[in-house]
């Protein structure tokens, strides 16, 4: 089990929800982006650079899943693409992906693409908040508590 970050636009108090999450629970957290992100060190916390382009970082990060990871994305193509190889997604701002509102959530993309190449949608997202923030982290938790145990403090020198 693993964690991938579409890292490109992922706000930077996700990006620290996740890399806390990533040293307490010991689970490999990979931030793909491309461009330089500061991350703090840790065994847990791996970053990769790709080349500019479109779509690099997606596929990078398709060619890397595995079934049981989870993608951390705005880019609903890309979580269309984690689903079918049976990895979890959702956003930064809490919102799962799933089998049951993928198709959904890429027609209303394309929808909404269609409307503003016309000129009728101009506007973007709200701003990323303090609930968005805390939605993430309590879906992050929740994952978190389902896919992997929580490791134990040691038990050497005890007797």
């Amino acid at each position: 089990m693993a964690i991938w970050v579409d890292a490109d636009a992922c706000p930077v108090p996700v990006r620290d929800i996740l890399c806390r999450a990533a040293s307490r629970w010991r689970v490999e957290t990979t931030f793909i982006a491309n461009h330089p992100i500061a991350l703090p060190p840790s065994p847990y916390i791996r970053r990769r650079q790709v080349a500019q382009g479109f779509d690099v970082a997606d596929n990078e990060i398709i060619g890397e899943i595995h079934p049981g990871d989870l993608v951390i994305t705005q880019d609903i193509p890309l979580a269309a693409e984690a689903i079918a190889r049976g990895a979890d997604a959702f956003n930064p701002r809490g919102q799962a992906f799933t089998r049951d509102n993928i198709r959904q959530r890429l027609a209303m993309r394309n929808f909404l693409e269609e409307l503003r190449n016309a000129g009728q949608v101009t506007g973007g997202p709200p701003p990323f908040g303090q609930a968005d923030r805390k939605t993430f982290a309590d879906q992050l938790d929740r994952w978190l508590q389902r896919h992997h145990e929580r490791p134990q403090p040691s038990d050497q020198g005890r007797e």
